[in-house]
């Protein structure tokens, strides 16, 4: 099969961070599709033509009897390879090397590469100052390396940290050039796209040309009923649908009850007005806060959620005589955190609210052409279909709303006090001009009261907690480093314009450990 663009191939053997890889790929405008071990074999190779492959980490131990492989054949395929941590071991035990465990070998952190030979292209722009500081995660280390190969780099755990045999363009290392702990990661994945020949033709305009064509061959004449939040992953994801389909598309915008402060009137006047897409809107908040009253445990409120969104999303394909396909926002980052992308063998986190029993129940197929578009691609995407600045530089907006910045019981009173903590505190990082450096900020009401001083008064009222945080993809997250003054005059500001709350926390956890949301 001839591709459009120049294709590299992550197999994921599980890492929590193989997403990771891909982001730094289309940094440097290379096409890249991540595929589990397990579903990658040799008819898989020839149609998808590799130029070039990555080999992933992972949390298994190559030396195992039930150990995942790589597919036969891909070491013969006459391109370049480069393997990760575990992508690295099994390149080793699969080419005759060896890996062992134990024995203080274990290496997490923080860690130091020396350079035994600094002579190999692929660590151009490395070892400027004699030493490279990379990020480790292995339990077990390559002890033994496969004949042609040859060390470039060591560090205290892991005497064969950098490897090659320049000869087959393999390339492999211990530590993780992915992450950001990694000062010079994407330099060394620079360097393995140039030696691999990618010219960087994989661009946002070109995304667009694809998924619309894709759109179109999938749908043929059928109808798409479109779940639009209100966010920015499912407004690009409308837009994008409704260029490639027109009249066959139609929105369903359901305000839950759990929507920021004027959000639904907002959503509802830029589709109709702006884009003129075929839009319902239906106010189904007394459904879901009466089916929420009493709930705590945030799993419950997810399903809950999602059970209803299924019940009303199947209620308004019948009103429009029959849907056979949803359309959703699902991103990279929802597909990781639910289960590991395409069936692989990570952790999941937490389970997200996306109506994934429509589909299955009513004898609809999905849609989601942003499923393997990070936050910060879907902007570039929606840049690209012209949707206003403004709505694009939105902070991301989960799709179960407030319900998971309400921890504990959701009531209306408590909504209602959010929503306007929400709103003063965005209306502050606006009027501060700190809207566009962070990520994402909201306020979350917390499942507890305080006592508090009022003039001469007592109170008894709600704590509120901040947050904000700078991140590049959502999967990881530093909090962001207000002023000590925007703070107090923040916190000024809410206690003095939101009635029930005379507390305000500043949240500090970065993710990880902690998630962006609370729950």
């Amino acid at each position: 099969m001839t591709h459009p663009h120049q294709r590299l191939l992550i197999i994921d053997f599980g890492s929590q961070v193989t997403q990771l890889i891909a982001r730094r790929l289309r940094e440097l405008k290379v096409y890249c599709e991540i595929h589990p071990f397990n579903r990658v074999d040799g008819a898989f190779l020839q149609d998808f033509a590799p130029k070039a492959v990555i080999l992933s980490g992972g949390p298994a131990s190559a030396y195992r009897e039930d150990a995942p492989m790589p597919p036969a054949g891909i070491f013969d395929l006459g391109v370049p390879v480069l393997g990760i941590c575990y992508g690295q071991q099994v390149m080793m035990h699969c080419l005759g090397g060896r890996v062992e465990g134990g024995h203080g070998t274990a290496e997490f952190g923080r860690a130091f590469v020396t350079p035994t030979d600094d002579r190999l292209a692929l660590l151009d722009g490395w070892f400027a100052t004699g030493t490279e500081q990379v990020w480790m995660s292995h339990g077990d280390h390559v002890s033994q390396l496969a004949p042609g190969f040859a060390v470039y780099g060591t560090s205290p755990n892991a005497p064969f940290a950098i490897t090659a045999d320049v000869a087959r363009g393999f390339y492999a290392v211990q530590f993780h050039p992915e992450v950001h702990h990694t000062p010079k990661g994407a330099k060394l994945y620079e360097n393995f796209v140039r030696l691999a020949g990618f010219t960087g033709d994989w661009t946002m305009a070109s995304y667009r040309e694809d998924a619309i064509a894709k759109i179109r061959a999938q749908i043929g004449d059928g109808k798409v009923i479109c779940a639009l939040s209100g966010g920015v992953d499912s407004s690009v994801a409308a837009v994008l649908i409704h260029e490639a389909i027109g009249d066959q598309l139609t929105c369903v915008f359901v305000d839950h009850g759990l929507m920021r402060l004027n959000e639904a009137e907002e959503v509802v006047a830029m589709f109709r007005d702006a884009y003129s897409l075929p839009l319902i809107h239906v106010d189904e908040s007394a459904l879901f806060l009466g089916a929420l009253e009493g709930i705590s445990d945030p799993e419950a409120k997810r399903k809950t959620i999602g059970r209803l969104f299924i019940e009303v999303f199947e209620k308004q394909a019948k009103a429009i005589g029959g849907a056979d396909f949803l359309a959703q926002g699902t991103l990279y980052p929802d597909v990781i955190e639910s289960v590991s992308f395409a069936g692989g063998p990570s952790v999941t986190i937490k389970s997200h609210h996306n109506v994934g029993g429509l589909p299955e129940k009513m004898g609809m197929k999905l849609v989601e052409p942003l499923r393997e578009l990070f936050k910060d691609e879907v902007r570039a995407l929606g840049r690209e279909l012209g949707l206003p600045a403004r709505f694009i530089g939105r902070h991301p907006f989960p799709g179960p709303g407030l319900a998971i910045r309400c921890p504990g019981e959701i009531t209306r009173e408590k909504l209602d006090i959010l929503r306007k903590a929400d709103a003063v505190y965005i209306d502050q990082i606006r009027k501060h001009g700190l809207y566009d450096e962070i990520w994402q900020a909201f306020a979350t009401i917390l499942p507890m009261k305080t006592v508090g001083v009022m003039g001469d008064g007592r109170t008894y009222d709600y704590a509120v907690a901040i947050r904000a945080v700078t991140s590049v993809d959502g999967m990881t997250a530093d909090t962001y480093p207000f002023s000590p003054e925007f703070l107090g005059e923040t916190m000024t500001r809410i206690i003095n314009e939101v009635k029930g709350v005379n507390r305000v926390f500043y949240d500090l956890t970065s993710k990880p450990p902690g998630t962006i949301e609370l729950e």
